[in-house]
This record gives structure tokens, sequence and C-alpha cells, in this order.
């Protein structure tokens, strides 16, 4: 048999799961206390939309002194809210001893942090733990763009014989400013399930949004692209007071908008194909600005030397010799040279606005 051929598939993971149906995964970033667990519990389940509910115990923070989540006193609130909702539960862990507690407190579902994918020593003391247990796996692609490392988190936790397996899209940490707090990178997706087709795929789009107006947004577009089983997305009762990531979750309303707006959506396949197309135009415009805003910083540092060495802003002939090697080289493009011209004049001419009023 084919290596990962015999990966069980996400709709055999809950016995009432719709094989024809999207995996939503949802609830708050972290637990706060017992009665805002038991709280969200029942404002999810009352939607009729969501198939597990997520949950974080153990946060892993930046800096130490901030919340860290509820730990082993968590899991037990969710243990409680899980017996009277009859709902399954997923949580994050980090390291082995999180996947013991875990197991002990009959958590249905584990998921593997960004920052621990990263980190192979840690992905094998987990598999180690996970050798010979039953339980479903989902792993998180890592912060950078690092498709082999990805891979090499799925076959560690393969290997120890886990074959209920998912990857999570959750984005990218690009050194780029983008709209996004981690960046969507599709095509890695793409090439993922291309190495491993039947490995289902789950789409964050609250830790790539990072902004609770942006996940409808990305909750499409992974739809569209046409490669998504399921999205995990942060809810929360009062999200303006969640004490992690307050930014990126929304409430148990807003969640069930989101879906019956998708759903809607994805009922008409005629304009899936134009719109992956408009995503990757939009993802090329994304690049286009921050190179321009690059580019303007350059600008100040040059207008700054200018005026310590009493050169005049504009220099005339120097522009002329520049752009007429630009128009040149856009033609080997195929690139129309007057829609060029016009571009690069406009470049200039707020490059020297830049250096006369911003140095």
């Amino acid at each position: 048999m084919h290596k990962y051929n015999d990966l069980i598939p996400i709709y055999e993971w809950l016995p009432s799961f719709n094989k024809n149906k999207l995996l939503i995964i949802a609830g708050p970033c972290s637990i706060e206390t017992e009665y805002d667990t038991i709280n969200i519990f029942k404002e999810i389940k009352n939607t009729n939309i969501v198939d597990i509910i997520r949950a974080g115990i153990w946060k892993p923070r930046t800096k130490p002194g901030s919340f860290e989540g509820s730990g082993i006193e968590g899991l037990k609130w969710l243990n409680k809210a899980k017996d009277i909702y009859n709902m399954p539960i997923a949580i994050e862990v980090a390291n082995a001893s999180h996947v013991k507690e875990a197991i002990k407190y009959n958590v249905d579902i584990i998921w593997i942090g960004a920052r621990t994918t990263v980190n192979p020593f840690s992905m094998q003391e987990i598999a180690d733990v996970l050798n010979g247990i039953d339980i479903p796996v989902m792993i998180k692609n890592p912060v950078n763009p690092d498709l082999d490392l990805w891979i090499g988190g799925i076959e560690r936790i393969y290997n120890a014989g886990i074959k209920k397996i998912a990857a999570i899209h959750r984005g990218f940490s690009l050194k780029d400013n983008t709209p996004f707090r981690n960046m969507p990178l599709f095509d890695i997706v793409n090439k993922l399930s291309d190495k491993i087709p039947n490995l289902p795929i789950i789409c964050d789009p609250s830790h790539i949004a990072g902004n609770s107006n942006l996940i409808s947004f990305i909750a499409q577009k992974s739809i569209e692209y046409n490669k998504t089983d399921g999205l995990m997305i942060e809810c929360h009762s009062n999200p303006e007071k969640a004490w992690t990531d307050a930014k990126q979750q929304i409430t148990p309303k807003m969640l069930l908008n989101i879906i019956n707006a998708i759903k809607k959506y994805s009922d008409n396949d005629d304009f899936i194909e134009i719109n992956v197309l408009r995503d990757k135009i939009n993802n090329i415009d994304y690049d286009l600005l921050n190179k321009i805003a690059k580019r303007m910083q350059l600008s100040k540092l040059v207008g700054k030397y200018k005026k310590h060495n009493k050169i005049s802003i504009q220099q005339p002939d120097y522009w002329k010799e520049m752009l007429s090697k630009k128009i040149q080289y856009s033609n080997t493009l195929n690139l129309n040279e007057n829609f060029i011209k016009i571009i690069m004049q406009m470049i200039h001419s707020e490059s020297v606005e830049i250096q006369k009023y911003n140095i």
C-alpha cells in the first residue's frame, strides 16, 4: 500500500458527520472561566452548524507574565461542558506532557500549533507519546513557508500509527506587511495536497486574518480553492473582552452568518475559477504595493543624502536615462510602452515630493 493511502477520511472521525458537509470547528481562543466555558458551549451548540468545539488550554505567549491558559483546570471545565452538551472537543498541544493530559481527560481531537510544528524534536516527542493511541491529530503549518518541514511533521505523526490526520492552514509569517496577521499561501497548500492527495485540509481564517472583519473573506477564498475540507474559527461570547486574541474572534451569531453565506455562495460554481484568478491578481497587487512602499523609503534616504551634500532634488538627465532603460526593459516583457511610461512618471513624481518634504 502506498504511504498515506490508509489515512482515514475526516467524515469517519465523527459518527454523525455527513461526508458531503464542510467540517466546522469553532470555539474560544482560550478557556477563561468555568462559567464562560459552559456558556460558549451552549451558544455554539445552538447554532446547529458546529461539529467540533475548539478551545485553547495552554497558550504559547511571546512574553512571560501574560495569560498562558487555564491548564488542567480548563480541561475539567471542558469535560463538564462536553457532558452537558454532547459536543466533541479539540485542543492544542505543544509538548508530550500536554498530549498525556489531553488523553487523560478524554479530549476527542488534538492539534499541534505552528510553533511546535517548526521543531522536529518536539514533533518526535509528541509522536512517541501518541504511538499506539487512536486519536485524530491536526497539524498546523510551520510559522515559515517550509513545505518539507510541514510534511516532516505529518510523517512523524503518521509513523506513530495515527491514521486520522489533517493539516491546518493558518497562514505564514512573512517580513513584508500584508493586510493579514499571517499570509495565506494557497499554492503551498495545493502542493501539500498534490503530495498527499487524501490528506484533509482545514483552513484557520482566524489566525490568517488576525482581524474579525477579514475572517469571512479568508474562509470564502479557502473554499474557492477547492482544497478545504473544513474551517477552524475562533468564537467567543464576548470577543471584545476575550483574554487572548480579542481582535480575531467572532460571536456564534457572526459565525452562523458567515457559514450560511459561504454555503449560499458555494452552491454556485460559476464564479469559482474567476475568483481564483482574481485572488492571484490581488496577491500580486499586494506585492506591488509593498515594493512601492520600500521604494519610497529609499527615496527618503536619497532626499536626506541630497540635502546633506547640497545636491539638487531634480536630476533631469539621470531621470531620462533611467526612464529610457526601464522602457527598454519593459519591451522585453511585452508590456505597453506608454503604460509603463505613465506608471514610472507617477512613481518618480511621488518620489520627488517625498525627497522635498520628508527629509
